[in-house]
């Protein structure tokens, strides 16, 4: 075993491994009296834009519109804008956190679900809680181990833990006041989205529908963690009473959209409400969004049925109090092609009613590519306009506000369907500003082929999708493929006018899934993108007003407060923190690995940015090629199933886990097979496949993944090894 064991350690040193998601020892700073304890209520969030110098709750207030009355900041102070301060987070992989601050407190949570605590005008530490999450856990997430905020109430801290126990913490010294477990540990499980709390409760719910589970959303009591209400978003399999609020409506109204027979009555159909919730104050409701079916394809989710599969990709209300069913809107019926409506739902007051009179709406841009105004108080359609390219229906509605299908994206033997899976707009946060009356929109361009014809019956792929994961991959392919599949995904900036259903203005990037959205009242959005800038644009026309440099990507939303006078303005920034949504559905190597960071702003300030980390990943093939083309096909079909999701499509590395081309594992087998077969790196989330895939797989995965080291240094894109 010594030279296996010493393989391994080069191994540690040259893929990166080790730095990728390593379990670090934190180091808790001791308790201090001077932290203020977060008094928040449910009062106090509803009067947030009183208090613009605070931020009270993961949407900037109750309506989630992400929009600012600070201005100090603004069109002719923005050169004066300058590093405040940074803070180093402890772990590394994604940062998709919006902080709130309370009383000069920032509350802020980073990847493995870790909760800090700092002094929001020096960024100095004050305490850290580290809920410990094995790195066993990782392999039940589609997304990285990535969290995207905490919520305050009372004195607490509440954080959703990946491995999806919810926590409640002493605001004043991180201590764990009760944890609950909210899910089956058992099943795969995860937890990445911010709790919200109202009215004494905070309310949760999970993710997950990729491996196939099945999704509800829980609320418990603040002081205890008592459960108060659930609500099971799809039914249980035997159509039974689950004794949950959900009963009633699922009897009403989704039991019989669903068949009796399908993948959706052992995984659970899916319908995990995995990003927003939303408190109506006004109708007192609280507003859900429900994800996508498990698996996505409705063949063999629910064959004997042709039905809608309530309430997956639907906007869902409920009463605040007793989780009462109160409407649904789906926005795609029968989801087939991961159409999550679990994005960002933004309330708004708008001239839609009456001889122009105000009215009460829900908007939504989900992955779908549609832009919906809804009624609050009862769901009703007002608008649902493409906002981009859509090429899963015709563009129209029918009488019953449900959308027209194509044919060939029903049919789905091999087509490329547009928006993909990552949608024209995923999780990253948009903005509303009331002044301007525009929705300012990450927008995503990037298609999928989907196929349904081929290599699913055996396919042995974790993720539970029900179509061939390889569709449209060649083995090898010549210079420029890879360039020329970038250039077909983009994204945008995009300024909405919901009342006109129309766009206004939009900033084209040849990037997608570039960073949430921030708006002030001083007529400026400011944006992070995938180039590693963070960059403010006019709110009226789109104009480029201001950039800095990050170090690595800003994917998370921007947030601002204010402290004795001086605005300041936040945005999380690391490596992997854009592209981890799905690496395996976008197409290129991540630029920048740097740990995870708050980079806070603010006129005259005189930081320096830290510097960049050298990249020393050797680009060249760590072993001669071996195997035969039958190998590599089925090393390539394997990859795609069980690989790509982190790894990269074509083997090309995402930025989430290491490119495993230029890894020394793969140029060893006892020493992938350790890694791959028998889980010695299972503490950084890189579990055994053993039980999934044979030995047979496994060998041409690797045979695969050195085959496409040589083929990227046939293209050009890598160097042989040198002699010697």
């Amino acid at each position: 075993m010594a030279p296996v064991i010493r393989w391994l350690s080069i191994v540690f040193v040259v893929s990166a491994f080790a730095a990728c998601d390593q379990q670090l020892e934190e180091a808790v700073a001791t308790p201090t009296d001077a932290v203020a304890a977060a008094q928040v209520d449910t009062d106090r969030i509803k009067a947030a834009a009183t208090e613009p110098e605070m931020w009270l709750t993961y949407g900037g207030g109750y309506d989630e519109q992400r929009h600012s009355a600070l201005g100090q900041i603004n069109r002719d102070t923005l050169p004066e804008l300058g590093i405040g301060w940074v803070y180093e987070m402890a772990k590394p992989r994604g940062a998709e956190a919006t902080p709130i601050v309370v009383d000069g407190v920032m509350y802020v949570s980073s990847a493995w679900s870790v909760v800090y605590a700092l002094d929001a005008k020096t960024g100095d530490e004050l305490w850290v809680y580290d809920p410990k999450v094995s790195g066993k856990d990782a392999a039940k997430g589609c997304c990285d181990v990535v969290n995207r905020g905490v919520a305050v109430h009372d004195g607490k801290v509440f954080i959703g833990v990946f491995d999806g126990r919810l926590e409640a913490l002493d605001a004043a010294t991180g201590e764990v006041i009760w944890s609950n477990i909210t899910v089956d540990q058992t099943k795969p499980y995860t937890i990445t989205g911010a709790p919200r709390v109202f009215k004494n409760k905070v309310i949760i719910g999970n993710a997950g529908g990729e491996l196939g589970v099945r999704g509800y959303v829980t609320a418990y009591d603040v002081d205890n963690g008592d459960l108060v209400w659930r609500f099971y978003t799809v039914p249980n399999p035997e159509k039974r009473p689950d004794g949950a609020v959900s009963d009633e409506s699922l009897e009403r109204l989704a039991n019989d959209t669903w068949g009796d027979t399908g993948a959706w009555v052992t995984d659970g159909g899916g319908g995990t409400a995995w990003d927003s919730i939303v408190y109506d104050t006004v109708n007192d409701q609280v507003l859900i969004g429900v994800g996508n079916g498990s698996p996505w394809n409705p063949d063999i989710r629910d064959p004997d049925s042709d039905g809608d599969n309530l309430f997956l990709s639907s906007i869902l209300a409920v009463d605040a109090d007793t989780g009462a069913y109160r409407w649904h809107y789906q926005t795609t019926p029968r989801d087939r092609w991961d159409y999550t409506a679990t994005q960002q739902i933004t309330l708004a007051d708008l001239p839609l009613g009456e001889d122009g009179a105000n009215r009460r709406v829900v908007m939504q841009a989900p992955k779908n590519g549609f832009f919906y105004v809804l009624d609050a108080a009862d769901g009703e359609l007002i608008s649902a306009t493409p906002f981009t390219a859509q090429n899963w229906t015709t563009g129209q509605f029918d009488e019953n506000g449900r959308p027209e299908l194509v044919e060939e994206a029903v049919d789905l033997a091999l087509y490329a369907v547009v928006p993909g899976p990552t949608g024209a707009h995923n999780w990253h946060p948009m903005a509303f500003n009331p002044d301007t009356g525009l929705v300012y929109i990450p927008v995503n361009e990037i298609p999928f082929f989907y196929d349904k014809t081929r290599n699913v019956e055996d396919s042995k792929s974790f993720w539970n999708i029900g179509y061939d994961a390889a569709a449209g991959w060649p083995v090898e392919y010549p210079a420029g493929t890879l360039d020329a599949v970038r250039d077909l995904d983009g994204g945008s900036l995009l300024a909405w006018d919901p009342v006109k259903a129309e766009p206004r203005w939009a900033v084209p990037f040849p990037l997608p899934l570039n960073g949430g959205v921030l708006s002030t009242q001083a007529g400026l959005v400011f944006q992070g993108n995938k180039f590693g800038e963070f960059v403010a644009y006019d709110a009226e026309t789109g104009e480029r007003l201001w950039a800095d440099k990050l170090v690595g990507n800003a994917a998370a939303a921007p947030m601002t407060y204010e402290i004795d006078g001086e605005q300041y303005l936040s945005v999380l920034s690391g490596w992997g923190s854009v592209s981890s949504l799905i690496a395996g559905f976008t197409y290129g190597e991540a630029k920048s690995k740097e740990p995870a960071r708050v980079i806070t702003f603010k006129l005259g300030g005189d930081g320096d940015m830290p510097a960049a980390l050298v990249d020393n990943v050797v680009r060249t093939p760590q072993s001669p090629m071996f195997g035969e083309p039958d190998q590599h096909q089925l090393g390539m079909q394997r990859y795609a199933e069980s690989c790509h999701f982190c790894h990269g499509a074509f083997a090309v590395g995402g930025g989430v886990v290491p490119d495993l081309r230029w890894s020394a594992l793969a140029g060893n087998e006892q020493a992938w097979d350790l890694v791959v077969r028998e889980g010695a790196l299972e503490k950084q989330g890189m579990v055994s496949f053993a039980g999934r895939l044979s030995k047979e797989d496994t060998d041409a995965i690797r045979a695969y993944v050195v085959q496409q080291a040589w083929l990227a240094v046939a293209n050009g894109d890598a160097l042989p090894p040198q002699d010697g």
